[in-house]
C-alpha cells in the first residue's frame, strides 16, 4: 500500500476537509464513504462502459478492477461514466457526423467531473476510436496523477474476419462475387464478442500510441479484451495511479514532445490509422506541445513500416498479442536509436528502463519484420501537399496500392452519393473519387469514409481508383487513399472547385496533390463559388461546427 500523506489530497481535501464540507461528506456517505475514506485521497475512475457497442461492453468490469486496485493501495475510488459511440454501427449514415464530435464531448465530460468533485487523480479506462484520445485530452487538460488502461481486442471472427470483412462483403456483393447468404454468414459471424477492432484500426492504432507515449502500462496496448491479463493492467492502473500521486508524477511531465515522437515512430512501424494523426496533434495541443504536421514528415523520413497487420496486412491484433505485443518492437526500435529511452512513464520509470528485460519475438514469426526487410522503407502516413491541398492531407499508403496515381475527377457531394456511385458501376478505372464537404466544418464532424473505401475494395478496384475526401478515414480503410484535405470545401479550399474530369495526380514520393488547373480557371471558379448553408444550426453538430479548428490543426474545439 502506497504511504498517503496530506499532499495526495491536493483537490479531495477543498471538496470534504472542516465543518463547511459537512454537506458534501453527507452526500458521499449515501453512495459508501466512511470516516476514514474521507482522509484519503479520491481516484476518479472514468469508465467508458456502454452496450452500444462490443467495444466498450465488457469495460464495467475492468473499471471495477481499477477501482478495487486504487482502493487496495490506499486511495478511495469513484467510477463514474462518459459517453461512447460506434464508428462501426454509424459509418455511412448521418449518425457518423458525432463520432468525431464524441472526442470532445468525453473529453470535456472527464475534464468536467473531475474538476467538479475533486479528484486527486484518474484512471480512464476506453476501448473505442474516440474515447480513447478523449480520455486522453481529458486527463491531459486536468493535469493530475492518471492512467489509461485500453480495454482490449477483440478475438477474430470465423475464418479470421472482422468488421473489415463485413463492410467489404458489400462491395463483394454489389460486384457479383458472392451472394446474399454468403454476406449473412460473414455478417453473423466476424464479431464474436467484446473488444476493440481487431486489426491495427484506430482503437489499436491509438493503444499503441498511448503505452508508446508513456500513459499506459507496458503491455496495455496488446491484451485481449476477455483475459487474465487485462484485468490485471486494470487493477495495476489502479494501484498505479497511487504511486504517481505520491511521486507528483503528472501528464505533462509524461506527454512531453520526446513521448509524441516515441508515439509517431511506433505507429508508423505498426502501419496505424491515419486518424493517430488527427488524434495526435490534438492531444499535444492539450499539453501545449507544438506539433504539426510537418513533424509527420520528418519522422517519416527515417521509420520504416514493419507490422504485416490489416488492414492492408494480413494479420490481426489477437495474433501479435499472442507473440508479445509491441514491447518486443519498441525494444528494438530503441536498440535500433529510433525512440527516446530517457521518456517518462506512468511506471515512474523511464521507457529504456521499462524495456529493458524485455525479450524478442518467438524466432520464426512474420507479423513484425526486421529492419533490413520492411513492408516499407519509410512511412505509410504520407503528408502531402500541393495546389489542391495547400495547408495539407493525409495519405495512408504502404506501397502495395503503388506510389502515384494519376485519373480524372469524379466529384461527390457527400458521402452517400459517393457510394452510389460506386455500388451501381458509375465509378470506374482511371478515376479519382472526390468526396466533399464531409470536413470538420462542413459535415459537420468529419465523418470517415469506411463505407466507401470497402466498396471499392469489395469491388475490386483497389489498385484502379483512387479516393480524395477532406473527411477522414477509418483506420479499416485501405487503397489509395487520400483524407484530411485542407482546407476544407466548406470553407472554400480548393476541393471546392474541383469538377468532373478534371486531372488530378497524387504522388507519394514527392508528397504531392495537384489538380491541373491554371490559376486563371481556379479564380473563375473561385469567383462562381458559394458557401453553403450550414446543415446544423441548433445543438451540439452546430456548436461543433462554429468552434472546430482545421483537421491540419487536429480538429480541436479550444484553440
Amino acid at each position: 500500500m502506497t504511504k498517503i500523506t496530506d499532499n495526495m489530497r491536493t483537490y479531495s481535501s477543498q471538496v470534504v476537509d472542516g465543518v463547511e464540507a459537512a454537506p458534501a461528506r453527507a452526500m458521499l456517505r449515501a453512495v459508501g464513504f466512511t470516516d476514514d475514506d474521507f482522509k484519503k485521497p479520491q481516484i476518479g475512475i472514468a469508465s467508458t462502459w456502454a452496450n452500444v457497442t462490443p467495444c466498450n461492453m465488457h469495460i464495467d468490469k475492468l473499471a471495477e478492477e481499477a477501482e478495487k486496485g486504487a482502493n487496495s493501495a490506499g486511495g478511495k475510488a469513484l467510477i463514474f461514466n462518459t459517453i461512447t459511440v460506434s464508428d462501426g454501427i454509424a459509418n455511412g449514415t448521418e449518425g457518423m457526423k458525432y463520432s468525431l464530435v464524441s472526442r470532445e464531448v468525453i473529453a470535456d465530460s472527464i475534464e468536467t467531473v473531475a474538476g467538479c468533485e475533486g479528484f486527486d487523480a484518474v484512471v480512464a479506462v476506453g476501448g473505442c476510436d474516440k474515447n480513447m484520445p478523449g480520455c486522453l485530452i481529458g486527463m491531459a487538460r486536468l493535469n493530475r496523477p492518471a492512467i489509461f488502461v485500453y480495454g482490449g481486442t477483440i478475438k477474430p471472427g470465423s475464418g479470421h474476419t472482422d468488421i473489415i470483412s463485413v463492410f467489404e462483403a458489400v462491395g463483394q456483393h454489389a460486384k457479383g462475387d458472392i451472394n446474399l447468404l454468403k454476406v449473412k454468414q460473414i455478417e453473423d459471424t466476424a464479431i464474436p464478442g467484446a473488444g476493440s477492432c481487431g486489426g491495427m484500426y484506430t482503437a489499436n492504432t491509438m493503444a499503441s500510441a498511448i503505452e508508446a507515449m508513456g500513459m499506459s502500462l507496458p503491455g496495455s496496448s496488446a491484451q485481449n479484451a476477455i483475459s487474465s491479463d487485462k484485468a490485471s493492467d486494470s487493477f495495476r492502473a489502479g494501484q498505479q495511479v497511487l504511486e504517481l500521486l505520491a511521486k507528483d508524477i503528472k501528464p505533462r511531465d509524461i506527454m512531453t514532445r520526446k513521448a509524441f515522437e516515441n508515439a509517431i515512430r511506433v505507429i508508423i512501424a505498426l502501419a496505424g490509422s491515419t486518424n493517430g494523426v488527427l488524434h495526435l496533434l490534438a492531444m499535444a495541443h492539450a499539453v501545449d506541445v507544438k506539433l504539426t504536421l510537418d513533424d509527420f514528415i520528418k519522422i517519416g523520413k527515417t521509420t520504416p513500416v514493419l507490422a504485416d497487420l490489416r488492414p492492408s496486412g494480413q494479420y490481426m491484433m489477437s495474433d501479435l498479442v499472442a507473440i508479445g505485443g509491441i514491447q518486443p518492437l519498441m525494444k528494438r526500435m530503441l536498440d535500433a536509436g529510433l525512440l527516446h529511452g530517457d521518456a517518462l512513464t506512468v511506471t515512474g520509470k523511464t521507457l529504456a528502463e521499462n524495456l529493458a528485460n524485455v525479450a524478442d519475438y518467438p524466432a520464426g514469426q512474420q507479423i513484425i519484420r526486421p529492419f533490413d526487410n520492411p513492408i516499407k522503407k519509410d512511412s505509410h502516413l504520407v503528408i502531402l501537399h500541393g495546389n489542391l491541398s495547400p495547408t495539407g492531407a493525409v495519405a495512408k499508403i504502404t506501397g502495395k496500392e503503388g506510389l502515384r496515381f494519376e485519373g480524372t475527377a469524379r466529384v461527390y457531394h457527400g458521402e452517400e452519393a459517393a457510394l452510389a456511385g460506386i455500388l451501381n458501376g458509375e465509378v470506374v478505372a482511371g478515376d479519382v473519387i472526390v468526396i466533399r464537404y464531409e470536413g470538420p466544418r462542413g459535415g459537420p464532424g468529419m465523418r470517415e469514409m469506411l463505407s466507401p473505401t470497402s466498396a471499392v475494395m469489395g469491388k475490386g478496384l483497389g489498385k484502379e481508383v483512387a479516393l480524395i475526401t477532406d473527411g477522414r478515414f477509418s483506420g479499416g480503410s485501405h487503397g489509395f487513399v487520400v483524407g484530411h484535405i485542407t482546407p476544407e470545401a466548406f470553407d472554400g479550399g480548393p476541393i471546392a472547385l474541383l469538377e468532373n474530369g478534371d486531372l488530378i495526380t497524387i504522388d507519394a514520393d514527392t508528397r504531392e496533390i495537384n489538380v491541373a488547373i491554371d490559376d486563371a480557371v481556379m479564380a473563375e471558379r473561385r469567383a462562381r463559388w458559394i458557401q453553403p448553408a450550414p446543415l446544423y444550426t441548433r445543438g451540439v453538430l452546430a456548436k461543433y461546427a462554429k468552434l472546430v479548428s482545421s483537421a491540419s490543426e487536429g480538429a480541436v474545439t479550444d484553440k
